[in-house]
């Protein structure tokens, strides 16, 4: 009632975004600027937040993806002087790291599992079981660069090469990014690049988590026992509230359960 009675003073509210999942483009990807940039855009207007608490829980993803929706929580931190806390539950990795990057501070349990600041590609090579079968592969193309890494076809040296370098200019983004919001939080001359993981207070003691914390307390000693939130997620589409899309859905649960188990979750 406070709230809408303008000479009384409302408590704090804190806008709460969850970002749990992976994270990749179209109709498959938990977690995308497509489907978050409506519900980013509430939490930062909706109410006059005192700040917007990020709940991270992702084994990564797409780095476009990552950077899109980072970029889209720092320009609206940014323009409405509302700053972002980031909580990591079981894993902040890869592009989930990322999404924690777009906090102002970051905390963690014990037991989250921080970090893999580096860039992954995964495949299959099917040319030796096409081959058993009297399967040939034909591609035709205009331009030497057309086709790479083609999972019909012996794998190409060059082709390797090629997507090394282009890996190497995603890492370079991802470093940038977090040398940039992690400013003098790094220890000097430490290379935290490498893909590795830190649990918890190894996380912080290498300056990629400010705290051990959890969004309650922490929220509560920040802005006072009598803080409210509000709790801002995508939503689900009726075909899918009705089970519509279960192969699909599916599909994006194996994929997802895979990420998670290479952090052994």
């Amino acid at each position: 009632m406070k709230r809408w009675i303008p000479f009384l003073k409302s408590d704090p509210m804190v806008a709460v975004l969850r970002l749990s999942g992976t994270i990749a483009t179209g109709a498959r990807g938990q977690l995308n600027d497509a489907t978050l940039a409506p519900v980013i855009e509430r939490a930062f207007k909706r109410g006059k937040p005192a700040a917007v608490a990020l709940i991270v829980n992702s084994p990564g993803g797409s780095p476009v993806q990552s950077s899109l929706i980072a970029g889209r929580i720092r320009r609206l931190s940014d323009e409405k002087k509302v700053p972002v806390f980031a909580f990591v539950e079981d894993v902040a990795a890869s592009g989930g790291y990322w999404l924690a990057t777009a906090a102002d501070e970051i905390f963690a349990d014990e037991n989250s599992i921080i970090g893999s600041i580096g860039v992954i590609s995964a495949s299959f090579g099917f040319h030796d079981l096409i081959a058993r079968y009297g399967v040939e592969r034909r591609v035709y193309t205009a331009g030497k660069s057309k086709s790479m890494l083609d999972p019909f076809q012996p794998e190409n040296p060059s082709d390797v090469k090629r997507l090394k370098a282009l890996q190497e200019d995603i890492h370079k983004s991802f470093i940038k990014q977090v040398t940039t919001r992690r400013a003098g939080k790094l220890p000097e001359g430490k290379d935290l690049f490498t893909g590795d993981v830190w649990v918890g207070q190894g996380a912080i003691d290498q300056g990629l988590a400010d705290g051990i914390g959890h969004l309650v307390p922490v929220m509560k000693a920040r802005f006072g026992e009598k803080v409210r939130f509000a709790n801002y997620g995508a939503k689900r589409s009726v075909f899918q509230r009705l089970g519509v899309r279960v192969v699909d859905d599916t599909l994006a649960g194996i994929e997802e359960r895979a990420q998670f188990a290479r952090f052994g979750l």
